[in-house]
């Protein structure tokens, strides 16, 4: 079992008050590691490490050294990939595959690409009457990064990747239900010698550790995804000290099936839309709607494809679908499907927990439902797991209110082979991603975020060193003598 710590000020500490949390891993129940349970003082001596690096050589840093930092991690990442993969998997329950596959290789793509933007990042100059204005950007200063459980090294690099490589002293806070590769990144950065207190991580609760982080007076910047009755509170907690924010919240994505779509393909790749890292992506699609003439056909293809998705050890590379992140996770997706039931929903498949062999772990069986209004709660709330509502629909129009009747407003998938069609509804859809004929290719120069319920801001590319800076006009007489 592994002991592991905050990193502050380049050092393994443990919390000040000396309590401890259990990491337990979802797909057996047993416990892995034990974190610190951090309070306020924590979160105080690591805004003050962070202070410090700025006031020292971290603060002096050029776009190049902070670069080379970056490209350092990535590195120290892709060596110890397999490592990384496999704790990420015993924390969260995802198969190993996605792991080593996706989840990891993204973070040190993520350092890679924010290596390469801050090295080559431009920034305005404009000429007027007798004076030339050119833009500096200026690191915020101590910015505090909040990340969820369920893509934890992927997200949390997303975010201190851009965070340090525009200069800014990071002060981390990881989810508590899957905090070992949050670990990982700390010891990697005092490996490769990053300057004290440039990147520091405290392990805890949301109102242990988060809340005094959102408030602190001397984090100038709040960069945080998880749900949305949360985002609301860590808005207005940050508030009072007119913090700026990023907030990538909530999603209830659609999948918008027409009759001209290449069937086959689709049909495939909404499965892997509703049910890649068991539902538990804000960017999955768990309402599928599908023109009227479509639905039996697509119905009865979709359901088999998904009888056919194998659970199971999350370590066996052959496993589709590994656990859900906790026991008390897999209660509230079930309590939703017992919802369906009650409002007369169908169960095409699953709608159940996994026993015999999985009956320790938090596993649930992939489900597909029908049989519901595109108006009852099965449909607009946020389930975030494997469930997905099957919904026919007879125009275009009608497809486009439908998607659009959820308080979210995320990502969204169209598959048609019909051009206008596509760029028509893409347009339309209130959200603040769409693909069309395909699911989660990201390129990370482009904007991401949502829209309503689904946050505020937008991260990549130049969004995301924008956030992480403000920006100074410098305006500079050129006819010297001529005043003001």
């Amino acid at each position: 079992m592994r002991i592991l710590s905050n990193v502050i000020a380049g050092s393994l500490r443990p919390a000040r008050g000396g309590r401890t949390l259990d990491d337990i891993a979802p797909a057996t129940g047993a416990v892995v590691a034990t974190l610190p349970d951090s309070d306020a003082r924590d979160v105080d001596d690591a805004v003050a490490a962070a202070q410090a690096a700025l006031a020292g050589s971290w603060g002096r840093s050029t776009p190049d050294e902070r670069a080379d930092l970056c490209d350092a991690v990535a590195d120290a990442i892709e060596a110890d990939l397999d490592a990384f993969a496999e704790a990420e998997s015993a924390d969260t329950g995802k198969p190993i595959r996605l792991s080593r596959g996706i989840d990891i290789p993204r973070a040190v793509s993520n350092f890679r690409f924010f290596a390469g933007a801050v090295r080559h990042q431009e920034t305005g100059c404009h000429e007027m009457a007798g004076a030339l204005n050119y833009t500096l950007r200026r690191p915020l200063g101590v910015v505090g990064l909040i990340t969820p459980w369920n893509l934890p090294l992927y997200l949390l690099s997303w975010k201190t990747a851009p965070a340090l490589a525009c200069g800014n002293a990071v002060v981390a806070k990881p989810s508590e239900i899957t905090p070992q590769t949050a670990t990982m990144l700390g010891e990697v950065l005092i490996r490769i010698g990053a300057p004290p207190g440039a990147f520091n991580l405290v392990h805890g609760t949301g109102p242990g550790a988060g809340q005094r982080l959102v408030e602190h007076p001397d984090v100038a910047a709040i960069s945080f995804t998880g749900g949305t009755a949360t985002g609301a509170r860590v808005a207005a907690a940050a508030a009072s000290t007119f913090k700026k924010l990023s907030l990538e919240l909530g999603g209830k994505n659609a999948a918008i099936v027409f009759a001209d779509c290449d069937f086959d393909r689709t049909v495939s790749e909404v499965v892997r839309t509703a049910f890649t890292n068991q539902g538990q992506i804000c960017l999955c699609g768990s309402r599928i709607l599908v023109e009227r003439s479509l639905v039996a056909r697509f119905t009865e293809a979709f359901v088999a494809r998904v009888r056919a998705l194998r659970c199971g050890d999350p370590m066996d590379p052959a496993t589709d679908l590994g656990s859900l992140v906790s026991l008390a996770h897999r209660d509230k997706v079930d309590s939703y499907v017992a919802l369906a039931r009650r409002e007369g929903g169908r169960v095409l498949t699953g709608g159940e927990a996994l026993g015999g062999a999985l009956a320790a772990g938090a596993f649930y069986a992939p489900t597909v439902l029908d049989g519901l209004a595109p108006t009852c709660r099965v449909s607009t709330e946020e389930i975030f797991g494997p469930v997905v509502v099957i919904h026919p629909f007879d125009t275009e129009d009608e497809a486009i209110a439908i998607a659009n009747g959820t308080r979210y407003g995320l990502a969204a998938t169209v598959w048609t082979n019909h051009l206008q069609r596509a760029h028509r509804v893409a347009a339309a859809l209130d959200v603040g991603m769409v693909w069309v004929n395909t699911w989660l290719r990201r390129d990370l120069r482009v904007p991401f975020g949502g829209v309503k319920a689904s946050g505020v801001g937008r991260e990549g590319g130049d969004h995301s060193l924008s956030f992480f800076t403000h920006d100074k006009n410098v305006c500079v007489a050129l006819d010297i003598g001529a005043g003001a």
